[in-house]
């Protein structure tokens, strides 16, 4: 594995008030990784992302992004610097076609801004790069239905689609199969495989089996720190992991 920096994080910190909840996480991301954060619910997960995304600003401490200090940017500058995200609650644009969604998210990495004096529907890159990404998620035949009409799980896939048509290599993605039938996550699993070859990933993800058969590494956070890092097989046989958090996961042998 290249051991190139995607995303680091240095003693970061986030507390709401009195509230402390992220305490001090310092983490390495390396290039071309799929590495997921799991821990017990309310450790701190989605608020670790938030920060890293800059929905939250940070109380204290540094993130990096390729080497450039992205700390408390605005999200549109992050995802302008290489680094796209999904949410736990699916994020479309409902009255806009399968197409639609995903030609919007595909303007700013081929380099056009928005401007009233041309139609988008014209350029021939941003339609093709378009129609390309949703056969990669498996919509080609969906292109014109209206997003909010198609099924949670084809919700989810095109969410993943706009994620990466903003053409970013490091990809956050919160709970990308939550709420899906054990079919639909094996689907979504070949999909996350699939459209992050050659990026970085860091996911969070409370499906075991999703984060055993993913990633590359596991960092596990409970109460707001990181107790271990590892490989999937270093993880499992991790004692204060067992204890702290898999040992409440039922079907993790």
């Amino acid at each position: 594995m290249n051991q190139n920096v995607s995303l680091r994080l240095s003693e970061v910190r986030k507390s709401f008030g009195s509230t402390s909840i992220i305490n001090g996480v310092s983490l390495d991301i390396f290039e071309g990784e799929r590495h997921a954060i799991i821990g017990p619910n309310g450790a701190g997960k989605s608020t670790l992302f938030n920060l890293i995304s800059g929905r939250y600003g940070l109380s204290a401490g540094r993130i990096e992004l390729k080497g450039q200090d992205i700390t408390n940017l605005d999200p549109q500058n992050i995802n302008r610097s290489g680094l796209s995200r999904s949410f736990q609650i699916t994020n479309i644009f409902p009255k806009m076609s399968v197409y639609e969604n995903i030609r919007c998210a595909t303007l700013w990495s081929l380099g056009y801004r928005y401007s009233l004096f041309r139609r988008i529907s014209t350029i021939r890159s941003v339609r093709e790069r378009a129609d390309e990404i949703i056969e990669l998620i498996g919509l080609g035949d969906r292109g014109e239905k209206l997003a909010g009409e198609l099924t949670y799980a084809e919700q989810r896939a095109l969410e993943i689609g706009i994620t990466i048509a903003s053409g970013s290599d490091v990809i956050l993605l919160d709970e990308p199969t939550a709420g899906m039938s054990r079919a639909e996550t094996n689907a979504a699993v070949e999909l996350i495989s699939k459209v992050t070859t050659q990026k970085t990933l860091l996911m969070v993800e409370h499906d075991m089996g999703v984060v055993f058969d993913l990633a590359d590494r596991i960092s596990v956070l409970v109460y707001g720190e990181i107790i271990a890092t590892g490989s999937p097989s270093e993880i499992r046989s991790n004692q204060l992991v067992k204890d702290a958090y898999l040992g409440t996961q039922e079907g993790v042998h």
